[in-house]
């Protein structure tokens, strides 16, 4: 059965065969990923690998970037779960950035072309990019029991340094397990205060 997530789609609801069709192409970009890197990505390349028509493949991802956008967001969205309301709030907050860290870890060289493809000016990622940081920003509001409309400084401080870890890890000075440690260690030092 799918996820609701898995029917959404940056340009328009999708039908069941739809949501198969986009699951089959995402799956396929880690692999085009994995084989030749960010640069030998093309949603014509990924469309062949998922068995799907270039110009189908088109009609759901404007650009190799929206596509990688899409993994990443839909990883993202499976791969961080609601705080646990019963943990400490530095807990709460930490299990958050660990989660947000971790998602694209052992995933060969998506976390690097995720990096690429978020920093990118298509409308498309865009969308998605505003999408992933809502999500992110509802995630660490409720560890810290804030409004996510209405942040204090500490949200806007671990947004800043969640956002500059992510980036510094996609550029492959650490991993993603290192990232989350440093992550987790950050929160901790902010919130011991």
């Amino acid at each position: 059965m799918s996820s609701p997530v898995s029917q959404e789609s940056t340009r328009r609801r999708l039908t069941q065969q739809q949501a198969e069709t986009v699951s089959r192409l995402t799956e396929a970009a880690v692999d085009v990923l994995n084989a030749e890197g960010f640069d030998g990505l093309t949603v014509r390349s990924v469309a062949k690998i998922a068995g799907v028509a270039p110009a189908t493949a088109y009609t759901y991802f404007s650009s190799k970037s929206h596509l990688v956008a899409e993994v990443f967001w839909r990883r993202l969205s499976a791969g961080v779960s609601e705080p646990d309301p019963a943990a400490a709030p530095s807990e709460r907050v930490a299990q958050v950035l660990r989660e947000v860290a971790l998602v694209v870890a052992g995933e060969g060289q998506l976390g690097g072309a995720v990096t690429v493809a978020l920093l990118g000016t298509d409308p498309d990622v865009e969308h998605l990019r505003v999408r992933i940081g809502a999500f992110i920003r509802r995630r660490l509001a409720a560890a810290l029991e804030e409004d996510p409309e209405n942040p204090g400084p500490l949200l806007d401080t671990l947004e800043m340094i969640y956002s500059g870890g992510l980036v510094y890890a996609g550029m492959g000075h650490m991993t993603y397990e290192q990232t989350s440690e440093r992550l987790v260690a950050a929160a901790h030092l902010l919130m011991e205060k």
